[in-house]
């Protein structure tokens, strides 16, 4: 997987970036926090294990790093692995010492979209169902997939995170995100051109999530009243 990076690219890693960078992970529910980041490296973007980053030199790689003690690296680098090379997902470049090069991807998240008013055409989902259909064939599960990791460039579909595809437990985020844009996007949505705030859809998000616990925690319930009703004599 390891492939030869620029000389001064792979050098400002060790020697500026990896000593320098500040980053910790509080609660594994929410983003770790990002305290320094050394020049020139940009931050663009942070999950709840890990931030990205990236060099104005080298605008074709980015920086994947872990924060300390999180878990997620070694699954990460192998579903790149078995990925290999797709036009939709990214590409692992090179993988140690708990941080991964990355083929950098360019697009506009789905969220994004809404919230800029971006019509997304039926082309970009279409391309993200082939490529969770490519990824299921090499062995993966398709996990956390949502209007957040998927992109649009070009009228073409990206899948941006593929850091939980080792989880086989079902997962219907992309499954509900396609249900709302054939039933709700493209008849309503769509022709009105509207520009959603951020704040609409953080609370979308939010419900969405609180329903999702709510289903769960009913099926708990279920599953435990069917086996005390079958232990009653």
């Amino acid at each position: 997987m390891d492939k030869i990076l620029p000389k001064h690219f792979q050098e400002s890693i060790y020697q500026i970036l990896l000593p320098n960078l500040q980053i910790r992970s509080i609660n594994p529910r929410d983003p770790i926090q990002v305290n320094y980041i050394p020049q020139p490296w940009q931050l663009l973007g942070r999950g709840n294990y890990a931030a990205v980053v990236c060099h104005p030199d080298y605008p074709n790689y980015v920086v994947k790093i872990y924060a300390p003690r999180r878990p997620g690296y070694e699954e990460e680098v192998e579903v790149y692995r078995r990925l290999g090379s797709h036009p939709a997902f990214s590409e692992c470049l090179y993988a140690k010492d708990g941080f991964l090069v990355l083929k950098r991807l360019s697009g506009t998240t789905l969220y994004d979209c809404m919230h800029l008013g971006l019509p997304i055409p039926q082309q970009v989902i279409q391309d993200i169902d082939q490529a969770l259909e490519y990824a299921q064939s090499r062995g993966l599960h398709p996990h956390d997939v949502h209007g957040r990791n998927v992109m649009m460039h070009q009228g073409r579909g990206l899948v941006v995170d593929v850091s939980d595809f080792l989880h086989q437990e079902p997962c219907a985020k992309w499954n509900n995100l396609k249900r709302a844009y054939y039933w709700l996007y493209l008849p309503i949505l769509r022709p009105l051109r509207l520009r959603i705030p951020y704040s609409a859809l953080d609370l979308v998000r939010k419900c969405y999530r609180f329903g999702t616990s709510c289903k769960q925690f009913l099926s708990r319930i279920a599953i435990k009243f069917k086996y005390f009703k079958y232990l009653k004599p």
